[in-house]
């Protein structure tokens, strides 16, 4: 309950910040081109507050915050006094509305790049993209891993850390081939720009829910040596609910001693709703459990045991730790490079699932959006300051799309109207938003129906 909570109260905060950087960008240019603003609202419904500006318009809180608007003077909404005329949206010209109506995807855009360089000015500590082996039956078998090597870049696109990989990775899903620069960690300067793998990705899948791209592709992320204690429990897992702590160290499982993490691992995965006795030692005492595995379907399609505990890891060797960290002038264009990259991986994204090259499994809707806004708050500042930025750039992006119910609807309609030289009739574009509208509805169930079986 309390997660909710957090989740719920981190995705309303989140999406306030993002509407309203948006809804402002509308409201700021129109007001620069005379267009009177009657109500500046963000979410829908039942107002919770309300106050009137000096400036006449009424700004808004209300109970549903999924969305916002700004509404203007406009004669085609009501009827506007022969004084107002010049100040109604549809009295300016093509140019100016479409000033207007793109203010709200570039204000996000904008907002993305504050943000991210606020984080970047504070400093976001990650781990190098290290790695120690790759994964047999994957695009990377190929790569031979003799010594700790790190991803240096991928698709040409330079990489710092482990998120940025799989950024980049996010982007060639569907691709026939990747190509990922590597370079031995221990002789960085002298390797120059590294050895370059053409990965062939013509069969390469990813599942979203069970896998990252990292995984699916088959790199073997360098991980510190693995302790038997327990340095995770979950209350509500099968290990937990037999009575399991953490602080226990693992001894035995099925009477075979405890060796290393991967082969208990191996047994639990293989015992999908079979009984398994588990021997750790607690105080001096040693001590037996019977754990029956929870099941779950992993990225083959297969069911696998679970428990619901992590191990005690060694701290991180220093040499693969990275502080991304600039000064007030540096962290500019570092913002602006990494929100063009999440700019440029949606794009592709979203047009390889209208190609199909994507499944639409990869869409989410506002119960991921929750979650993420939970789990980013929950680490710390500078993490929902990335999650602020990534989420900021997609809803400018989807804006765009040239839905007529969205703001990319109305500018294909006013640079229609550029060419021809006169408005797109209002009978077209009223069938315009119905198809609009009912094509959107359908994408916002699909992405709700893929949170739901998430869960």
């Amino acid at each position: 309950m309390i997660d909710f909570l957090w989740n719920l109260g981190s995705f309303v905060v989140a999406l306030g910040i993002l509407i309203a950087a948006h809804e402002y960008g509308h409201f700021w240019v129109a007001r620069k081109c005379g267009v009177k603003v009657e109500r500046f609202s963000i979410g829908f419904g039942k107002a919770i507050w309300r106050k009137t500006g000096q400036d006449g318009t009424e700004y808004v809180i209300a109970m549903i915050p999924l969305g916002g608007y700004v509404k203007m003077l406009d004669e085609r909404v009501e009827d506007v006094p022969e004084e107002l005329k010049e100040q109604a949206f549809n009295r300016k010209s093509v140019w100016q509305r479409i000033a207007i109506v793109s203010a709200g995807p570039i204000a996000n855009f904008l907002f993305a790049i504050v943000a991210l360089y606020a984080m970047y000015l504070i400093g976001v500590p990650a781990i190098k993209p290290v790695i120690d082996s790759t994964i047999a039956g994957t695009p990377a078998a190929q790569i031979v891993v003799k010594e700790p090597m790190q991803v240096m870049a991928v698709g040409g696109q330079k990489v710092r850390d482990w998120e940025e990989v799989n950024l980049a990775l996010a982007g060639h899903i569907g691709d026939s081939e990747v190509e990922i620069t590597l370079a031995p960690l221990e002789r960085l300067e002298s390797s120059d720009n590294g050895q370059r793998y053409i990965l062939n990705t013509k069969d390469w899948q990813v599942n979203p829910e069970k896998q990252l791209p990292i995984t699916a592709i088959g790199l073997g992320m360098f991980r510190p040596s693995v302790l038997p204690e327990l340095a995770m429990v979950s209350k509500d897992g099968a290990a937990g609910l037999a009575g399991l702590a953490v602080g226990d160290t693992l001894v035995a499982i099925n009477g075979e001693k405890y060796t290393d993490w991967p082969r208990f691992v191996e047994i639990i995965q293989n015992s999908a709703n079979k009984l398994v006795s588990i021997t750790v030692r607690r105080d001096g005492e040693q001590l037996s459990f019977d754990v029956t595995p929870k099941s779950r379907e992993n990225a083959a399609g297969k069911l696998e045991g679970v428990i619901g505990v992590a191990p005690t890891a060694q701290p991180w060797p220093d040499n693969m730790k990275v502080q991304l960290e600039y000064g007030f002038f540096e962290s500019f264009p570092v913002a602006v490079d990494k929100t063009w990259q999440l700019v440029s991986v949606s794009i592709k994204m979203i047009g390889k699932l209208f190609t199909g090259d994507v499944s639409v499994k990869n869409l989410s809707g506002p119960i991921s959006i929750a979650q993420g806004a939970g789990n980013s708050a929950d680490v710390g500042l500078v993490y929902f300051l990335g999650f602020l930025a990534l989420i900021s750039v997609n809803l400018g992006i989807i804006n765009l799309l040239p839905l007529p119910v969205l703001d990319g609807g109305h500018l294909l309609y006013y640079f229609i109207e550029v060419i021809t030289g006169r408005p797109v009739p209002e009978k077209v574009q009223e069938i315009g938003f119905r198809i609009g509208a009912a094509l959107l509805l359908m994408l916002m169930s699909v992405a709700l129906f893929n949170d739901f079986s998430r869960l």
